[in-house]
């Protein structure tokens, strides 16, 4: 049998083992009452190493190691991450990181977390409402305030809990929201929290979108729309105008996750807004990250003064949560001033990101839709070859992660490239042909 065939086999294997395993095993929290009777609890119900979840990671452990691969996740990067980075003790080319306009590492943004810590300590202590706050924050949200054009700006300490909580606190029983279907898993925890009405469209359909509201919109008082603005898994965007035009039509709220398309998509990294060129207003909710282009964590809310002014004071993610370490907010602070002086990082990011892309086209590679913007994912349509792929590639000196089922459909199973402005056309073509020789090898 060719091992091909040997890891379809293998795979068909443990599909089906995950099958069976979900038929036979009882609801959530209501486990079969022989396990439960006279007043004993079953052992498989109070310990860790029989819960559904640790079951699948053994599952997945031991396809891997059948298969004679090593574990793509947790791989320990002994330096800053960039276009290159050092993995047990020697230098790879790296595709796995969100350092995409190579500011994380840089001196300048270095020297600016360093002078914070030194200035303030390591910790504000306090939430902000509280005794955490200080001027660097201040600073930053009306820097991003002013990136946006907007009011104001408020900054969470976690780039998930942001969507979380903003979510979770402003729409509640009676509310609708509706995201698109590829939406970040903080989207829809947020939601969740809510307990507000979620329903999802296809991806990037406005039309499936507008007969949503057509059919729905009446039964509920407040309505929001969730996007992203670069999806991460696709590299591909939303038409932002058409969006934009529904939910006024529908009077509903539009919030974009610019957590992958700021610093990346518009002239000058300013995001969808500038790529479409559209007013800061017309979007209700702008959300993003710092822990891509802005080289810290966490994450943000850009928009009116009221909105801003609600989150600060009675966003539970914020009000309750100790304050934004200084050192972790000042590189973000200089990457926003540094964007408007070297505009020239997001135009290299553009140029060498449609450079794989089109080499990877050219090749016959399977990139789906992306449009060639820092995310390009390479489609491969099974989980064991693309984590076959993985490991051959970082046996030849480069790092990119495979997207693996349940992440995404078992044929959607893809290597998922994330481009630097300081990656180069050798490094790009070293990549591609490497990739291209392995694929070679599975046919």
């Amino acid at each position: 049998m060719s091992q091909d065939a040997s890891r379809n086999d293998l795979k068909r294997q443990l599909l089906d083992g995950a099958r069976k395993r979900k038929r036979s095993r009882p609801a959530p929290d209501r486990p079969d009452k022989s396990e439960t009777s006279g007043g004993a609890v079953s052992d498989r119900l109070t310990r860790f190493d029989t819960h559904p979840g640790y079951q699948q990671l053994t599952m997945m452990r031991e396809a891997a190691r059948r298969l004679g691969l090593t574990d793509p996740f947790f791989r320990c990067h002994q330096g800053n991450a960039g276009a290159t980075s050092r993995i047990d003790d020697r230098e790879v080319i790296n595709f796995a990181s969100y350092n995409y306009l190579g500011f994380s590492g840089d001196p300048r943004v270095n020297q600016a977390a360093i002078d914070a810590v030194q200035h303030y300590g390591s910790s504000v202590s306090a939430s902000r409402i509280v005794s955490g706050e200080r001027p660097i924050h201040g600073e930053l949200e009306r820097a991003m305030a002013d990136a946006y054009q907007v009011d104001d700006a408020v900054v969470f300490v976690s780039g998930h809990a942001t969507n979380v909580s903003t979510l979770g606190y402003l729409l509640g029983p009676g509310d609708l929201i509706l995201h698109d279907e590829y939406i970040h898993n903080s989207a829809l925890v947020g939601a969740q929290l809510s307990g507000a009405r979620r329903m999802g469209f296809a991806h990037n359909d406005a039309d499936a979108l507008e007969d949503l509201l057509r059919r729905h919109r009446p039964q509920f008082e407040r309505v929001v729309i969730v996007i992203e603005g670069l999806y991460s898994m696709d590299g591909d965007l939303p038409d932002l105008p058409r969006f934009v035009e529904i939910k006024r039509r529908h009077q509903a709220w539009l919030m974009v996750d610019e957590a992958h398309s700021f610093g990346v998509l518009g002239e000058n990294g300013l995001g969808l807004r500038e790529h479409f060129d559209v007013p800061s207003d017309a979007v209700d909710i702008w959300m993003g990250t710092m822990s891509k282009t802005l080289a810290g964590c966490g994450g943000y809310i850009a928009g009116c003064q009221a909105l801003v002014d609600t989150l600060r004071h009675l966003a539970p993610g914020f009000l309750y949560s100790v304050g934004m370490p200084t050192q972790v907010a000042a590189p973000s602070l200089k990457v926003l001033e540094l964007m408007r002086e070297e505009p020239q990082r997001a135009r290299r990011l553009r140029d060498i990101s449609r450079y794989f892309l089109e080499h990877a086209r050219a090749l016959g590679l399977d990139t789906g839709e992306s449009i060639g913007a820092a995310v390009v994912p390479v489609i491969i349509g099974s989980s064991a070859r693309a984590a076959g792929l993985s490991h051959a590639l970082f046996e030849r000196g480069i790092n990119v992660q495979p997207i693996l089922h349940p992440a995404v459909p078992e044929q959607s199973a893809r290597l998922r490239f994330f481009l630097s402005c300081e990656h180069t056309e050798q490094q790009v073509d070293q990549t591609l042909d490497a990739l291209n020789e392995e694929l070679a090898r599975l046919r």
